[in-house]
């Protein structure tokens, strides 16, 4: 399994903006489909973005479409979720995870995951 760490999280304002980081020290992230997950309290996980390996081309689900960009940068080993013009609710825990290809509907079915970090959209 590729060890994952998600850092970045924290307070924001609505209409504020936040970068998730998502980095291994042991594996090349390149190598691998990222994706983004959330999940709020009573809530199930959300699939929110994915980039894949081979093209880097990009999904996004309906509710942030517009709004938070993934990218990789290969120097750093570190793929990162830009959020911006945030919304109470986006507020989640948001978990990165690695697999071989990003999956139809974004789809919680990645095989290793982060510990996630806790993002909190409040005024």
């Amino acid at each position: 399994q590729v060890q994952l760490v998600e850092s970045g999280g924290g307070l924001v304002q609505p209409g504020g903006s936040l970068r998730l980081s998502c980095e291994a020290s042991e594996f090349t992230l390149d190598y691998y489909a990222i994706a983004w997950f959330r999940q709020a309290p009573g809530k199930e996980r959300e699939g929110v973005s994915c980039i894949e390996s081979s093209d880097g081309s990009t999904d996004y689900a309906d509710s942030v479409k517009g709004r938070f960009t993934i990218s990789r940068d290969k120097t750093k080993n570190t793929v990162y979720l830009q959020m911006s013009s945030l919304k109470p609710e986006d507020t989640a825990v948001y978990y990165c995870a690695a697999d071989l290809i990003c999956n139809a509907g974004l789809k919680a079915d990645f095989g290793s995951w982060g510990q996630g970090t806790q993002v909190t959209v409040s005024s």
